[in-house]
């Protein structure tokens, strides 16, 4: 599937977190880790674990830099 959004980031699943409604999903990247919150129906549906890989996609109106 091609997708417009540039940051793409490939990972390896590290942890994931299951809650009543949300999950959180850490992913393991070059740079480090991104956590993702996604709702849990979402993780359910992607069957997502540990170690599976993955690409973290980041599509923002805004990117915010701080000093």
């Amino acid at each position: 599937m091609e997708i417009s959004a540039r940051n793409q980031l490939k990972g390896q699943v590290v942890n994931v977190k299951s809650g009543a409604v949300m999950a959180e999903v850490e992913v393991a990247i070059e740079a480090g880790n991104v956590v993702a919150a996604i709702t849990d129906g979402s993780r359910e549906r992607l069957a997502l674990k540990k170690g599976d890989r993955v690409t973290v996609i980041i599509k923002a109106t805004e990117v915010l830099i701080g000093k």
